[in-house]
């Protein structure tokens, strides 16, 4: 059985903490992997830069990505994982405070999973963060590794 990994890709340091507190308040203890821009993503999943030496089969089994990141912005990181056969079925939930409804339908064209907006309140967050960690997780059967 694969772990199940998380991949957060959030540039914000008080973001991915408020995250990780959510994760912990609703007891998702799965691995939780941050890149901090999305050029960084791309080298996680592609397996280049300083993670060139990542096992090919350890894919995250849930990709968080925020949208406004330096260097790669999140629309094309999305891009990018659903053109590469290897990384085309991986879950991706966008995970952003973007309220632009351009965003929104770009990102569903791309295919992501799900587009989530960051609510202010982090009991909300939390709660938001503790259902998509039990669906994505747990409930929902991922897809075959390539």
């Amino acid at each position: 059985m694969r772990t199940k990994t998380i991949l957060l890709v959030e540039d914000n340091p008080s973001d991915v903490e408020l995250t990780k507190r959510a994760f912990e308040k609703g007891r998702i203890t799965n691995e939780l992997v941050v890149a901090e821009d999305g050029q960084e993503a791309l080298d996680y999943l592609f397996r280049a830069g300083k993670h060139k030496d990542r096992p090919s089969g350890d894919m995250p089994t849930l990709i968080l990505l925020d949208l406004k990141l330096p260097k790669v912005d999140g629309l094309e990181v999305l891009r990018r994982v659903r053109s590469s056969e290897t990384t085309r079925r991986l879950p991706v939930v966008i995970l952003t405070s973007s309220k632009e409804e351009h965003d929104v339908a770009t990102s569903y064209d791309l295919g992501v999973n799900s587009y989530i907006r960051k609510p202010v309140d982090f009991h909300q967050f939390a709660d938001a963060v503790k259902h998509l960690g039990l669906y994505w997780l747990v409930i929902n059967e991922p897809p075959p590794i390539n």
